[in-house]
């Protein structure tokens, strides 16, 4: 189980999280929230991870909200800044974790998997970053600048991050000259969060799997 914890941020303030400790990690992670916050689903996936050998910090980014509403939700993540938010809270993460390990990637779900992207784009501190079934608009991030192994994980039947912008986000990573994988499932949005209906045990396992593989590879 992990603990409520305070971080520095690199403008000057600090931010909450919950943080999952591996003992003798040389590896962590910065896992990034769905729109829903950063509720239980998401501290337990820190915990997994822990268990995989990875001290994992989840930063709240919406500093204490979180809801299983989902217009509160869309409402939440439309309110905030994801640039800014990897530039403050993700890029906080990452240099907390490397006080104590020497690599440490960054994974997010849905509005995180999003973040994921920028933050592989755009820091420095990130070493390697998982996504699932999230991608940022363009004018915050597009596939081509990303600069660390990236793998990402996506639905079929996905009507928020369709095949379409799947497809379109793939053929921006042709020529980039590192590691890079994407996975697709049939199956729905949020497949990996066993809380909602939209939960795939099969794809689940699966792609927990990859990601695991994926990370051990190149943190």
């Amino acid at each position: 189980m992990g603990k409520s914890v305070r971080f520095p941020c690199p403008d000057g303030s600090e931010a909450e999280g919950y943080l999952a400790e591996a003992p003798g990690a040389r590896a962590g992670v910065v896992l990034l929230q769905e729109w829903w916050g950063l509720n239980d689903n998401i501290q337990g996936i820190a915990d997994r991870l822990a268990a995989a050998g990875f001290t994992t910090l989840a930063p709240d980014l919406y500093h204490g909200r979180v809801t299983t509403v989902a217009d509160e939700a869309n409402h939440m993540m439309d309110g905030l800044d994801w640039v800014g938010a990897t530039a403050v809270e993700v890029q906080g993460g990452l240099s907390h974790l490397k006080k104590s390990v020497s690599k440490a990637g960054v994974m997010g779900f849905c509005m995180g998997g999003a973040l994921t992207i920028i933050a592989c784009a755009k820091l420095k501190e990130c070493d390697a970053g998982v996504c699932y079934y999230g991608i940022p608009p363009e004018d915050q991030a597009r596939p081509a600048q990303i600069r660390v192994p990236f793998q990402g994980h996506f639905a079929d039947l996905d009507d928020w991050c369709t095949p379409t912008l799947v497809r379109k986000f793939e053929a921006g990573l042709k020529g980039l000259h590192i590691p890079h994988e994407i996975h697709r499932y049939p199956v729905d949005h949020a497949f990996f969060n066993e809380t909602l209906v939209e939960y795939d045990a099969e794809a689940a396992k699966l792609s927990w799997e990859r990601s695991l593989a994926f990370l051990r590879m190149h943190l």
